[in-house]
């Protein structure tokens, strides 16, 4: 069960990385990759925070992560200095790849398939 002050933390987490990447993404992963965050997620302890990014406009979706990871001390001390006033601990950040967009792609070029072979089968009314 996530608190609401896990939920704020997070949210400002969101609200203030989303800025820093707009401002300085292209510095790490180039032009090219559009990187949006979806969402964050805190443990219990704000220790951690799980940082979800939608990545678009390139095929290595992991290449993107792994240059985050390796600017990992430039992002955390740029967001940091973005939200330092507002927690007393700046915590750790973890990358994870959101594909959950992707997935619903996927799921929809598959019906279609299915509706151009015919095989969507009849609804209830059609029957009638």
């Amino acid at each position: 069960m996530t608190g609401i002050r896990q939920k704020q933390v997070a949210e400002m987490i969101k609200r203030h990385f989303s800025l820093l990447l707009q401002q300085e993404g292209g510095y790490i992963y180039g032009t090219e990759p559009f990187v949006t965050v979806t969402a964050v997620k805190m443990t219990p302890d704000f220790g951690t925070a799980k940082i979800y990014l939608s990545i678009f406009n390139t095929e290595n979706k992991q290449e993107v992560i792994l240059e985050m990871e390796d600017k990992y001390h430039h992002l955390k001390q740029a967001l940091a200095h973005r939200i330092g006033k507002q927690m007393r601990r700046m915590p750790e950040l973890q990358f994870y790849i959101d594909d959950t967009i992707d997935e619903m792609y996927r799921v929809e070029s598959l019906f279609q398939r299915l509706e151009a072979d015919n095989q969507m089968g009849r609804g209830r009314e059609e029957e009638e």
